[in-house]
């Protein structure tokens, strides 16, 4: 008697998908770790123009040349890295604020005119990315493409979120930790939509990511602004020195325990359950 050996059954393709995504999942700790880097951006840049002795702008290229080598490193990875993924956040954090600040400080844009630039850039970045990928939802960023659009969203977010941050501490005159708890109450506000009025959850998202940045920039601000000024006086080494290593901490933490994986690692029936 002979018995016929075929080949196990592939997998469907939507679990193929989601196992390949090249981003993390949403989790609690997406959101703290970017904070985090949303904070570093802010008091890095500040470190770096004021102690590398490049000026804005060489620190600015500086820095795009960092950033452009981490993320052909990313573009390179077959699957999510936790550790590769979140230094090109962190990176590209420090480069939108550059970007922002190239334009106020160096060229004198008013912050209206860069925010409203930003904003109109960023919008191009979601309809060309919709019309050709159908989707702009970060649970399916599984092709060359669609990373690149998304990493090209992340960059315009944190420019934005730079320049509207500014524009509305500066006009409005609120100090650091107001300006902290008013951005930390609209992103609660986001979060309450979509919950309770059912607010797309793809939008939910980028717009809880922008307005992540100037959170972040205003605790950092806080922290490490004078007290003359109405910050803590840490100091941007000391405040930069702190993040990173929280941020590290936690990095190392997911990479160990893969938490944020866990639910394209899920069994293939629940896999993506609930998600846009």
């Amino acid at each position: 008697m002979t018995h016929e050996i075929s080949d196990p059954p592939k997998p469907p393709k939507t679990a193929l998908r989601a196992r390949w995504n090249k981003v993390p999942d949403v989790t609690v700790y997406f959101w703290i770790i970017k904070v985090l880097c949303t904070t570093v951006g802010e008091t890095a840049a500040d470190l770096l123009d004021q102690n590398a002795g490049l000026g804005l702008t060489g620190v600015s290229l500086l820095m795009s040349g960092l950033l452009a080598v981490v993320l052909v490193v990313q573009f390179r990875t077959r699957a999510y890295r936790a550790g590769v993924y979140w230094l090109a956040v962190a990176l590209i954090s420090v480069v939108g604020t550059l970007i922002s600040d190239n334009l106020t400080d160096n060229m004198g844009v008013p912050l209206e005119v860069s925010t409203t630039v930003f904003a109109l850039a960023l919008a191009v970045v979601f309809v060309v990315w919709y019309r050709r990928e159908g989707t702009l939802s970060i649970h399916r960023v599984d092709t060359t493409s669609r990373e690149a659009y998304y990493w090209l969203a992340v960059l315009f977010t944190f420019a934005l979120g730079t320049a509207a941050g500014d524009l509305v501490s500066e006009r409005m005159n609120l100090g650091y930790w107001f300006a902290a708890l008013l951005f930390a109450v609209a992103i609660a506000a986001v979060a309450v939509a979509h919950r309770a009025l059912g607010l797309d959850a793809v939008w939910s998202f980028w717009i809880a990511y922008v307005l992540t940045r100037p959170l972040g920039a205003s605790i950092g601000d806080y922290l490490s602004q004078p007290t003359g000024d109405g910050g803590l006086g840490l100091g941007t080494i000391i405040t930069s020195a702190l993040f990173l290593t929280v941020i590290l901490a936690l990095v190392s933490h997911l990479a160990t325990t893969r938490k944020d994986t866990a639910a394209r690692e899920a069994p293939p029936g629940r896999q993506g359950a609930g998600r846009p």
